[in-house]
């Protein structure tokens, strides 16, 4: 049996999506609960994986350092409250520039990915999203998605999860 993994987008679930791209550390805000709700499920024994779609690349908006950089924020700040991303996955694609991809949800190469690097059990692990495309890409990985507001506290949805 493998570890049970909680599969987060970025924007719109972690941080504020209002923004439509977000590539700088002083444009990056924590969503309310987002800190309560990682630190249930991580006392329910569960790792993070965030996944997330950043198409600014491919429309040279930003660059996988700026998409690197900010990440690495993200994840110290998370620490700091107790919070260990396993991994950071993300699609620097857009379908009209880059052409196809395997990684841009609702595609599963992302979640697919950390299954493996991860020894994921995907009958007990969920993916929280604010989008279609995380959903489908959920059901497409063969996990439970879990779909959220945009900017909304996750914290009613980790009380769902903990208690199944």
């Amino acid at each position: 049996m493998g570890v049970k993994a909680i599969f987060l987008d970025r924007d719109g679930v972690i941080n504020d999506g209002t923004l439509y791209y977000t590539y700088r550390k002083e444009d990056f805000k924590f969503n309310r609960g987002i800190f309560t709700g990682l630190r249930m499920l991580r006392d329910a024994g569960f790792i993070f994986i965030v996944i997330t779609n950043q198409a600014g690349v491919a429309k040279g908006i930003y660059t996988e350092k700026d998409v690197e950089n900010l990440h690495a924020y993200m994840c110290d700040e998370l620490k700091k409250r107790g919070i260990e991303i396993a991994a950071v996955y993300y699609c620097p694609h857009y379908p009209e520039i880059s052409g196809p991809c395997e990684c841009r949800k609702p595609g599963t190469k992302m979640i697919d990915d950390a299954v493996v690097q991860f020894n994921v059990d995907r009958s007990s692990s969920f993916l929280i999203g604010d989008g279609e495309r995380d959903i489908e890409a959920a059901r497409r990985a063969g996990i439970t998605g879990v779909k959220i507001g945009k900017n909304e506290s996750i914290v009613p949805y980790c009380r769902k999860i903990i208690s199944q």
